[in-house]
């Protein structure tokens, strides 16, 4: 009855050996595919909130940006009996952001800066763009 066990143990064991040569890097090949499925998955969603982060971040800038142009309308309107005509120089606010304050007095000349300003008679065309980072916002009055 030993020697039967013996020949039964034996003949699993070439089975299972048989086995396993013949499927020698299944296991690694199915490995492999799994590892690069969940690494693309992940580079792919990696990507997504990447562009998120970066889209929220210009919106904060793009605040920023809005409020330094703001600035500059009500620092010009403070002076709106006589404002300074042309470009004002860059302004620093406390934040780092920064603005700069264009002034026309009209009608508006054909080719020059104010042709943009579209009221019609004697006017001031006054433009503020705010700038944070690198991004820029404006705002464009006319009185």
């Amino acid at each position: 009855m030993t020697k039967i066990q013996n020949i039964k143990h034996k003949f699993r064991i070439s089975i299972f050996e048989f086995r396993i040569s013949t499927q020698k890097g299944v296991s690694l090949y199915l490995a492999l595919m799994v590892m690069a499925t969940l690494l693309a998955i992940a580079l792919g969603l990696n990507s997504i909130f990447l562009g998120q982060t970066r889209t929220m971040r210009a919106m904060g800038h793009s605040v920023l940006a809005f409020y330094a142009a703001d600035a500059g309308i009500e620092a010009i309107l403070m002076q709106r009996d006589n404002p300074p005509l042309g470009a004002g120089s860059v302004i620093t606010l406390s934040n780092d952001a920064k603005y700069q304050v264009f002034v026309y007095k009209g009608p508006a000349t054909e080719g020059g800066p104010e042709e943009k300003c579209t009221a019609t008679g004697l006017y001031y065309c006054i433009t503020s763009v705010g700038t944070y980072k690198e991004t820029k916002r404006a705002i464009a009055i006319t009185y």
